[in-house]
């Protein structure tokens, strides 16, 4: 009778150790089963997440690209236009000094309200450093037309702190040698005092620019200008008349225009 009872009490013992066990292993398929669902959810969000992020810079990228084309053309609109106001300057002589300066003058404020106005709206709102590459070139080239125009009206620079004055002493050259040409040599040594001046200035002011500045090459660009100036004045001074004609016409575009005499 006491076998028959503790094989009973074995039975029920074991019995509710299955119950126990089977409870467990449910509770824990239920518990992966329920943290595996709340991962999940996770996982697309953070791919959702990537995805939109990744869509902003896109949209960002191409904004920028197509921002830098804008400026990119605006740029060259103000490179041809302002080389045709340098072009129409050099054609100043005695009998049309003035014709010439207030074509000029109307030539560079249509420059100014056209081109760039143009080029600084693009650049409003927007880390304008970044994309000086694309309107750098405009803007040297307008600045040079200007200083160049300032020059041929008054005889002195632009009131301005900063002005590109390294390439518009190639113009000058240009300039000075096209004028003896036409003879007026006092005209072309006020010129060469006058890039003398600016040269001299600057060689006090490069050294302290920024090693990445490309102003080191456009000083000895300038040097030369000086240096061919100097000749053709001299040239003139101690042969006379006798040197002019080697000079060539007074057009810009002429082969001789600013060949030294030792190049001659």
């Amino acid at each position: 009778m006491l076998l028959c009872s503790s094989s009973a009490a074995i039975r029920r013992i074991s019995v509710s150790w299955l119950i126990m066990a089977n409870n467990s292993n449910f509770k824990s398929h239920r518990l992966s089963r329920s943290e595996s669902s709340t991962k999940r959810p996770g996982t697309m969000s953070t791919h959702s997440s990537l995805k939109d992020a990744f869509s902003s810079y896109a949209d960002h990228l191409n904004a920028l690209n197509e921002k830098r084309e804008r400026i990119v053309k605006a740029s060259r609109d103000v490179t041809m236009n302002s080389k045709k106001v340098i072009f129409q300057v050099h054609r100043i002589s005695k009998a049309n000094r003035e014709e010439v300066l207030e074509k000029a003058e109307k030539d560079l404020a249509a420059v100014r309200d056209q081109h760039i106005s143009r080029l600084v709206k693009e650049l409003q709102g927007t880390d304008f450093w970044k994309l000086r590459r694309a309107y750098s070139p405009g803007v040297q080239e307008y600045v040079e037309a200007a200083t160049f125009f300032k020059f041929c009206q008054t005889g002195t620079l632009l009131n301005l702190d900063e002005i590109n004055a390294t390439d518009l002493t190639g113009e000058l050259m240009r300039l000075a040698i096209g004028r003896i040409s036409d003879g007026e040599v006092e005209y072309s040594e006020r010129i060469c005092q006058f890039v003398r001046d600016i040269y001299r200035e600057l060689t006090l002011l490069v050294p302290l620019m920024d090693d990445g500045s490309d102003m080191k090459t456009k000083m000895d660009t300038m040097l030369q200008s000086v240096v061919k100036i100097e000749n053709a004045c001299f040239s003139v001074r101690v042969r006379g008349s006798e040197y002019i004609p080697l000079l060539g016409s007074s057009d810009p575009s002429s082969f001789l225009v600013g060949v030294s005499d030792a190049e001659l």
